[in-house]
């Protein structure tokens, strides 16, 4: 089950831990740290005692798939969540996600699932990539000033282009005044869509309780594994959501929470 319910005794943090511009109604919209920060520390503290993700089932049901042990390895680091929210019936509940896919994976029991149908994301692109992966060998294979190159390589960047529209339409991002728009209606601000963008936590969490009629009270963010290359984020940190992917939609996420 998701929704795991919970009785509330933590203080409340009020520092905004994630927020956006809404493109609809051009309000800033923040959710707090709220109760979340109690239960993501708990989780971390789950994840490092268990070693893997699935921590849920036994040892002989575990999925090598979901250890942790690679985030500690070249593979680096990954960004989980919590979000407490409360349901129609006046429960108190916490979910949890992880960041974008873990090991190649977009859904696991007991983790919110993303923003996308990973079956139609996976039929629309699959055969796109090898195309691109192909025309990528075809100018490798060229000596540089080759005129066939830079041919191949605009040809490449075109198909890239197309391949990542589709992509952002296939998202369905909701809000809280019950709406649903592609991604690309959902952002706010000029300029391309970053790659990634409504596959972090905050969103996938956000998202799931607006589809769900839960109201978020808090959420709460934390990495787990070796430090990021960038040396931003290290192991057990807490960090609000970014600002030049999950801010670009959070405002409209967010949007209609003040009446929920």
């Amino acid at each position: 089950m998701l929704f795991e319910q919970i009785e509330i005794t933590e203080k409340n943090d009020p520092r905004p831990s994630c927020w956006g511009v809404c493109p609809r109604c051009g309000v800033r919209h923040e959710l707090p740290v709220g109760p979340a920060g109690t239960y993501a520390r708990e989780l971390l503290q789950t994840l490092m005692d268990a070693g893997r993700i699935d921590h849920h089932v036994g040892e002989v049901q575990a999925d090598p798939r979901f250890s942790t042990k690679p985030l500690f390895g070249e593979a680096r680091g990954h960004m989980f969540g919590v979000l407490v929210c409360r349901d129609r019936q006046g429960r108190t509940g916490v979910l949890k996600a992880f960041s974008g896919q873990f090991n190649g994976v977009w859904r696991v029991p007991g983790w919110v699932p993303p923003l996308v149908d990973p079956v139609a994301l996976d039929d629309m692109s699959s055969g796109v990539e090898r195309f691109i992966k192909r025309l990528g060998r075809s100018i490798a294979a060229l000596p540089a000033g080759h005129p066939e190159r830079a041919a191949l390589a605009a040809r490449r960047r075109e198909v890239s282009r197309a391949l990542m529209l589709d992509i952002h339409a296939l998202y369905r991002i909701p809000n809280f005044r019950r709406e649903l728009k592609s991604l690309p209606e959902a952002v706010a601000g000029e300029g391309g869509i970053p790659a990634g963008t409504g596959d972090c936590c905050a969103p996938k969490l956000i998202g799931y309780a607006a589809r769900h009629s839960l109201t978020p009270l808090g959420v709460a963010e934390f990495y787990l594994g070796r430090e990021n290359r960038a040396g931003t984020k290290r192991n057990g940190g807490m960090y609000s959501s970014c600002k030049n992917k999950c801010g670009r939609i959070l405002g409209y996420m967010l949007c209609g929470l003040e009446r929920a």
